[in-house]
């Protein structure tokens, strides 16, 4: 994005979303900033998001929206508690108190209020503040990433998909980003099983921007869920120069990559991929939120492969995080972090703590799951069974809350892990009801991903160890 169309205090005026400042260079640093968030990128030539930010604060340090898309980065990347981080509790408190004595707009003062939200845990209220916002300002790229991505980590798919669909008509391919907000909504149709037409809008959106990695992301996402693994590959590797400048979502699309050669059986080469392009990112940037490069190794580990040290590296940077308890998909991984590399104590210091978090969730939406879903406790009790071999328990704890699992976010390339250790379970269980659960759920598996090497493995395996057919 060039400088000169970084937007000013009357750029933003002229399309209806006034920023309460006259600073022109804090518009444009906000602009600039914005731009990256919903790109993936950490453009140098603009300074990076943190140089952005910095610049821009120091433009004009009562800027309400520059707190806002600040402590919204901060928020929605999930590596920050304010609940723990006292530094990031008083930048909240700034914008707060900023927004009590300044007159701001509407719109601004719902952004305000659905950061103060989220900060609470009520990630719902949260989204629905945004989609608020997006009723009158359907051009607010900030309200429509935020509440994308929070109905994300809530596992609404359809909500996800149709507050896209909502505001889509007002982007017209001359606004600038609208490829971006296209791909935003193919991502929310291949979550609610619109492969065909999610591949076509992610296409469309590439064919605008080659390095779109949203909408790679997308694209990837169909190849998997459909076990569509060669033209999966062929995809990635040949439009990889295109998107892996894409900074943390880079990552994420090479972890898919890595799916495409565990899907195949070939786990060599998913270790190399994770070595090289995931777990440097993770060690060195520590972001924990950022969970789906490390998905893998259990994966591996049920598929019979060592993963060496992996888990004893990775663990040392969930550890830092192990009391944030921000989203539950978060604390599940941070788990089998525990669990994979033998730290007991994380392990029951983790499972204590989540008991006493269901007590008083307060507004906490995640801690309120702990409390009135089985989900969590299950899941989390299940993975600890797992790794004790304890498969019978596994079937008992995970066969009635399977439908319900999708309520701890993530997409369902993500939470097919959890699919994967009922399967194994129940491949592995001695009860004969658990052996023919086992044979139920590979048959509708092959159903829904006709041709996966996977699930032809695991049949297999299956019938191998109980002679089912």
């Amino acid at each position: 994005m060039a400088a000169t169309s970084l937007r000013d205090c009357k750029a933003w005026q002229d399309v209806g979303m006034a920023l309460s400042t006259t600073s022109n260079e804090a518009c444009k640093l906000f602009d600039a900033t914005l731009y990256q968030y919903v790109t993936w990128t950490n453009d140098k030539t603009m300074g990076g998001i943190e140089g952005c930010l910095q610049k821009m604060k120091a433009a004009d340090p009562n800027f309400v929206m520059g707190h806002v898309i600040s402590n919204g980065l901060d928020l929605i990347g999930t590596g920050r508690s304010p609940l723990l981080d006292k530094e990031f509790e008083r930048d909240l408190k700034v914008m707060s108190d900023l927004a009590k004595t300044q007159p701001l707009t509407e719109r601004e003062k719902l952004h305000v209020a659905a950061l103060e939200t989220f900060a609470k845990g009520n990630l719902p209220k949260a989204a629905d503040t945004w989609d608020l916002i997006l009723q009158d300002h359907p051009l607010d790229l900030l309200a429509i990433k935020l509440a994308h991505d929070s109905y994300f980590y809530l596992g609404q798919k359809t909500q996800m998909r149709d507050s896209i669909s909502r505001i889509l008509p007002y982007w017209t391919p001359n606004t600038p980003l609208s490829s971006y907000v296209k791909g935003m909504y193919s991502f929310g149709l291949l979550e609610t099983n619109f492969y065909d037409q999610a591949l076509k809008v992610a296409k469309e959106a590439l064919a605008t921007d080659q390095k779109d990695c949203w909408s790679v992301h997308t694209v990837a996402h169909v190849y998997e869920m459909k076990a569509d693994v060669e033209e999966g590959l062929s995809f990635v590797k040949q439009t990889e120069n295109n998107w892996k400048g894409g900074d943390m979502l880079a990552c994420h699309v090479y972890w898919h990559w890595a799916l495409y050669f565990i899907e195949k059986g070939e786990y060599e080469a998913a270790m190399t991929l994770y070595d090289e392009y995931c777990a440097h990112v993770l060690y060195e940037r520590e972001h924990a939120g950022r969970r789906g490069q490390f998905i893998s190794a259990p994966r591996l580990q049920m598929e019979g492969v060592d993963v060496d040290k992996r888990w004893d590296k990775l663990v040392q940077v969930t550890k830092k995080h192990r009391d944030d308890h921000i989203l539950m998909f978060n604390d599940l991984h941070f788990l089998m972090s525990s669990l994979g590399s033998k730290d007991r104590e994380m392990t029951t210091q983790l499972l204590q703590a989540l008991k006493e978090l269901s007590k008083s969730p307060g507004e906490n939406y995640q801690h309120s799951l702990i409390r009135d879903s089985s989900v969590s406790r299950s899941l989390s009790q299940a993975l600890v069974e797992f790794d004790s071999g304890n498969y019978d328990k596994v079937v008992e704890l995970m066969q009635p809350i399977r439908y319900q699992i999708l309520h701890i976010g993530g997409s369902d390339a993500q939470r097919d892990l959890f699919n994967q250790v009922l399967i194994h379970a129940a491949i592995n269980s001695n009860k004969k009801s658990h052996q023919n659960l086992a044979r139920s759920l590979l048959i509708e598996r092959d159903v829904l991903r006709p041709n996966s090497p996977l699930t032809q493995r695991l049949m297999r395996k299956a019938s191998a160890v109980h002679t089912l057919v």
